[in-house]
């Protein structure tokens, strides 16, 4: 399946420049490193109510109840799609993306209803979406999601599009492309879910790295050493690229509107 040339290719898309990530409710939102927020279904339910207290897991079972008897989309909205909103606030910021992966996954929602969240919910929601596609969406059909998630230059969501569903479904071009783009808003690229095999030996891949230090180095600019990581990935004898920055480029922690 091809698809075509999308804007975040584009030098306008990668910008330098981040967009301060923010939780709805006002408060900086953790990594997702710090929140129960990946691996299974199961596994995120367990962690997810060692963290809650006894009102916010009353809340949690009701909408993941409402949402199982309730799935897929009903009407102008679902039951569950507006206990998504409140995740934040029943649960706290840090774990609210746990809580809608887990409310999706119990409404079985299809790429329709992802797509209809994606579209009308806030930043902290698609994040969610995002994080939610490996679970519940088999084939590429929701890679839209994904391609329109990197056109942004909001680090947190940049983060949740480059994870397993992406490492599973995203064409080879688009997939360089968005580890560029990681690259460009300093996303690390300990987020891109299976790096290691989706760079191994892309010669590709490396002549894009090399350009990009190069310009980098023209303009009197550090390389970033996850460049550097990823060049390694794709060629182990390559040496580092000038100037690089031994700290590493990190991404950055801020506040989503």
């Amino acid at each position: 399946m091809t698809h075509p040339h999308t804007a975040w290719d584009t030098p306008a898309a990668n910008s330098e420049a981040t967009t301060p990530a923010t939780d709805p409710e006002g408060t900086p939102a953790k990594h997702p490193e710090g929140t129960p927020a990946s691996g299974s279904p199961a596994d995120l339910y367990d962690r997810l109510r060692a963290h809650l207290d006894a009102d916010a897991r009353d809340w949690l079972e009701q909408a993941l109840g409402e949402a199982a008897a309730q799935p897929g989309i009903r009407g102008p909205i679902s039951v569950w799609e507006l206990r998504l909103a409140e995740a934040g606030r029943r649960c706290g910021a840090e774990y609210a993306d746990a809580a809608r992966v887990l409310i999706m996954h119990s409404a079985r929602a299809g790429t329709d209803a992802l797509s209809r969240v994606y579209s009308q919910g806030t930043a902290a929601e698609r994040r969610s979406v995002l994080r939610a596609l490996p679970h519940l969406v088999d084939g590429p059909e929701a890679l839209p999601l994904v391609e329109d998630a990197l056109r942004t230059n909001d680090t947190r969501i940049l983060a949740a599009a480059v994870g397993p569903y992406a490492a599973r479904h995203l064409a080879p071009h688009h997939w360089r492309h968005a580890v560029l783009k990681c690259l460009f808003t300093g996303v690390p690229v300990a987020e891109v879910a299976d790096l290691d095999r989706r760079a191994h030996a892309d010669a590709e891949l490396a002549r894009m790295l090399r350009d990009y230090a190069a310009e980098r180095t023209a303009a009197g600019r550090p390389v970033p050493e996850d460049l550097h990581r990823v060049l390694t990935l794709t060629d182990p004898t390559a040496t580092p690229p000038a100037q690089t920055v031994r700290h590493g480029a990190r991404g950055t922690d801020g506040k989503e509107s």
